[in-house]
């Protein structure tokens, strides 16, 4: 996924586990000759994700057959469960993230993933 400002994303698995969560793993790469930012926008609108600091919370998948919206999800503390800290990706760097969302039904096969600033994208699941 390439986004006007410079950043990609690279999907690289989208697995589901046994105890009902999928798990996407990526890299976020800067692709232009100088130092992006893009923390603000990645953690979302929710005022208690944003109170714990630069993350991927802003991620979400959307099950266009079931017509459902899967957002990251969070611990008891309220932190979200993705990839934390990135606030600035550095020319060329390239930075692996992942996020953890509820399972869509076993019978869901692809979902789009829509990360901010970003076109959406329809991966598959496994």
């Amino acid at each position: 996924m390439d986004g006007a400002n410079g950043f990609q994303f690279v999907i690289h698995s989208a697995q589901r586990d046994a105890g009902g969560f999928l798990t996407v793993t990526a890299t976020v790469r800067n692709t232009t000759s100088k130092p992006l930012i893009g923390g603000p926008v990645w953690s979302g609108q929710e005022v208690g994700v944003q109170k714990t600091g630069p993350s991927f919370a802003g991620i979400t998948l959307v099950d266009k057959t079931e017509k459902k919206r899967y957002y990251v999800l969070r611990d008891t503390e309220g932190y979200p469960l993705t990839t934390t800290g990135v606030t600035s990706v550095q020319p060329g760097q390239s930075i692996s993230v992942f996020a953890q969302f509820p399972a869509p039904p076993a019978s869901t096969t692809q979902v789009d993933i829509q990360i901010p600033q970003m076109p959406p994208a329809t991966i598959e699941l496994s």
